[in-house]
């Protein structure tokens, strides 16, 4: 699972927080572990706004089209 995170009161663009071990992934198209985040949500694992509710349906698809 992983969940958006604020910076200064703002979703942050450019970050995702992988709630296994707390890790922040960049949005870097050559980062590993930004590889397996994108994989994992298009397999289905969940992606929770920064209050912790789930982003589904057509929020997650908007959202996944605005990454690198």
């Amino acid at each position: 699972m992983y969940t958006q995170i604020l910076v200064d009161g703002q979703v942050a663009l450019k970050t995702i927080k992988r709630n296994a071990d707390n890790a922040f992934i960049p949005f870097v198209l050559d980062n590993t572990d930004y590889q397996q985040f994108v994989r994992d949500i298009n397999n289905g694992v969940q992606l929770n706004d920064a209050e912790g509710n789930p982003i589904t349906g057509s929020a997650l698809t908007t959202f996944m089209e605005t990454l690198p």
